[in-house]
């Protein structure tokens, strides 16, 4: 049996459709709004597997290239690995429910949404997480939702929910907000220095409609819903809890307030090892080991959580709001185009800037249609960064991480019209205790006012958390790795000295309310300007010249209807341009010229060059010409690259000229006036009317056109006040 059910969510319906497609799944969706459409599916393995302390979820988001009416570009025409996109709609999909999941449940659990429909105005992220959040609530998986999903965009003051992909665009800040009928679990996203007022308003915004997504999730349950499957908990106890327990508590409480982060690791290993032996008769069983390794999980939990709320102490001693001491290096790499070092506690990153041309942005081909980024940010976590052994590649996590970094550093580079390179930036991680992605944000930050891009303000990040019970909660800023994995929330939060720039919050809770995440944001805030002030100490503004060893840059206007006489027949003239100059040369069709070279000399010459293609022959102006042709009757004297006009005879010298060729010969020098562009376009030359004092007119050896004409004595000025002056 078909049931559809749906509700207004901005301005179109969301409508949610089940028992049509995909009726062997445990659950299946099928979601619209406007022309954009998403199957979700979720199925669960057949039997638990014992003693899983985690939810082994996956979440497999795709988007067919056939949702757009298009086909793969390249060879392989179909759809292969997952692209970025569908690994960052994965995670924003898997990350306000894997908290609403029973870890008892033991089943593997595979959420696959996919986007079949994209009308390329409403983004299919959103659609998706409600569609999997539906297809999870139908099915006979337990789960204590369902979660709703919406994005809110502020566009001049005003706030608007799902937007379009053109409002996103002109937005100043755009957030995805995730949450139950109960309150938030999940917010991310990015804005142009949105204030903390104007980020909570957006929250506040997002819960109605949220609510509303998840009653009508709640009704569809109702009507086509599957009784849930029972949870498989342990029907074993352990051995001698209470015994082993009074044991490791004591211990436990003693290593884990070490301060460093591999000494406590050590000592709570040799804590739960020395346990282990005392009752190593009780642990004899499989099963026995596993449920006491969840008994010390469940000791640490318990340990550092009551640290926190009855005395405000944390593992390494700080208090709530304290940040680990922070040290910050610029130029600690000698041939790179700039590089930072920024270490806080036991975090480290290295950032690394490489400034390249507009031949080497990154192309995306997906359904959102061909497009090109000039910046780019990559993030790389090595197991060595937490002394550990493992297989090194780019992961989900290395992804997000990266996502996240270049969300938050965007916003504040200059316009590609100011500053023509395509930046990269390259993380990597050198040590972990915690927040090493907010770390990337304040080194990369670093890192490209060093190499010289115009950062418009510096940007830096922290990582908050929380700890609640019942009753009671206390936020923590710059957390530590344990506080990540035994707390409630990690919040992420950059921006600058006047702004957010950068958001993400995962939780471990069902919800979190909007006092809590006022809380943070103020107490992220004063966390930013504290880091802020010391890495400011450091660099407080771009160095004023980049990088000797980064390409040269140039850039100019042209009229439009002239690029082709730049380019040639066949890209002629622009090949023989970039090997005379050994420079790399892009014309936009709207006629915005860059020139890019290993030198400034060449660099400038090769700009000149073009400008003298095409510039229009001015009446009454001398040139320094080139002698072409010698005829009998004169000369033919190329005054602009193509441009060729006669001189008269009777026009070389005020003396008689017996012969032309007494006087030039091809390849000579010669200074022209242009006296008259006739009715066919022909040029008019006179070398008379621009003889020098001695009366000479042939140069030979000398530089064509060494007088820049007006346009380029106009173009002509110092690389950073023409091009990126501040």
């Amino acid at each position: 049996m078909i049931n559809k059910l749906e509700c207004k969510i901005g301005n179109e319906n969301l409508v949610f459709e089940t028992g049509r497609m995909a009726k062997q799944a445990n659950g299946a969706v099928f979601a619209t709004y406007g022309g954009s459409a998403v199957i979700a599916t979720v199925c669960c393995s057949p039997t638990p597997i014992e003693g899983l302390d985690f939810v082994p979820l996956t979440v497999e988001y795709s988007e067919k290239y056939y949702a757009a009416g298009k086909i793969p570009g390249g060879f392989i025409k179909r759809e292969t690995k997952p692209k970025d996109r569908e690994i960052l709609v994965s995670r924003i999909i898997d990350r306000p429910m894997r908290p609403l999941f029973h870890k008892e449940f033991g089943r593997e659990i595979q959420i696959v949404p996919t986007c079949i429909s994209a009308d390329q105005i409403n983004p299919p992220d959103v659609i998706a997480a409600n569609a999997a959040s539906a297809a999870i609530h139908i099915s006979d998986i337990p789960f204590d939702g369902p979660v709703g999903c919406v994005r809110v965009a502020l566009v001049e003051g005003s706030y608007i929910l799902n937007p379009t992909y053109e409002q996103i665009d002109h937005a100043k800040l755009e957030i995805v907000v995730a949450g139950t009928a109960q309150g938030i679990t999940m917010v991310e996203g990015g804005s142009h220095e949105a204030s903390e007022e104007e980020m909570i308003q957006a929250i506040e915004m997002a819960r109605e409609p949220i609510s509303q997504i998840c009653s009508t999730i709640e009704e569809l349950r109702r009507i086509a819903g599957k009784e849930k499957l029972a949870p498989a908990p342990f029907s074993i106890e352990l051995n001698n809890k209470d015994e082993i327990r009074k044991c490791a508590y004591e211990l436990l409480s003693r290593a884990l307030f070490t301060k460093i982060k591999q000494e406590r690791a050590k000592a709570v290993s040799e804590a739960i090892s020395a346990v282990k032996e005392k009752f190593a008769d009780d642990l004899d069983e499989e099963i026995q080991m596993k449920l006491f390794s969840k008994l010390m999980d469940d000791l640490q939990y318990e340990i550092l959580r009551s640290s926190i709320l009855d005395k405000g102490l944390r593992v390494d001693g700080r208090g709530l709001e304290e940040i680990r001491p922070i040290t910050c290096e610029i130029g600690v790499l000698p041939r790179t185009h700039g590089s930072a070092l920024f270490t806080r506690g036991e975090t480290q990153v290295l950032a690394v800037t490489t400034l390249g041309t507009v031949f080497d942005e990154q192309i995306f081909d997906d359904i959102e249609g061909d497009r090109r980024e000039r910046f780019m940010l990559h993030y790389n976590f090595p197991p060595f960064a937490v002394g550990e052994v493992g297989r090194l590649g780019t992961g989900r996590r290395e992804i997000g991480h990266g996502d996240l970094a270049r969300r938050s550093i965007e916003p504040m580079l200059p316009p590609k019209e100011r500053f023509p390179y395509t930046i990269r930036v390259v993380a990597e991680v050198l040590e972990s205790n915690g927040s090493s992605s907010m770390a990337t944000v304040c080194s990369s930050s670093m890192s490209l006012m060093h190499a010289g891009v115009p950062f418009t303000k510096p940007v830096a990040g922290i990582a908050m958390g929380l700890v609640t019970d019942d009753t009671r909660y206390a936020v923590l800023s710059d957390i530590l790795g344990d506080e990540d994995h035994l707390g409630d929330m990690d919040f992420k939060v950059a921006g600058t000295k006047d702004g957010i720039t950068g958001f993400q919050m995962d939780i471990k809770i069902s919800s979190v309310s909007t006092e809590i995440l006022r809380k943070a944001l103020d107490q992220a805030k004063r966390g930013r300007l504290h880091i802020l002030s010391i890495m400011e100490k450091t660099i407080a503004e771009p160095q004023s010249e980049i990088s000797p060893y980064a390409p040269q840059v140039i850039n100019a206007r042209i009229d439009p209807e002239k690029i082709g006489l730049v380019i040639g027949p066949a890209g002629k003239n622009i090949k023989a341009l970039s090997e005379k100059y050994d420079v790399q040369i892009n014309i936009d069709e709207d006629g915005y010229l860059t020139v890019y070279g290993k030198d400034q000399k060449s660099t400038y010459s090769a700009r000149d060059a073009i400008l003298g293609m095409v510039e229009e022959p001015e009446v009454g102006k001398i040139y320094n010409g080139t002698v072409k042709r010698i005829m009998d009757f004169g000369a033919f004297i190329e005054i602009l690259p193509g441009r060729e006009g006669l001189c008269h005879i009777s026009k070389l010298s005020k003396e008689h000229v017996d012969k032309v060729s007494d006087l030039l010969k091809e390849g000579d020098i010669i200074k022209v006036k242009l006296m008259e562009i006739d009715h066919l376009g022909r040029l008019n030359l006179a070398a008379v009317d621009a003889l020098d004092d001695k009366g000479q007119i042939a140069q030979r050896d000398a530089r064509r056109n060494d007088r820049p004409s007006d346009r380029q004595r106009d173009m002509r000025s110092s690389r950073r006040d023409s091009h990126w002056d501040r």
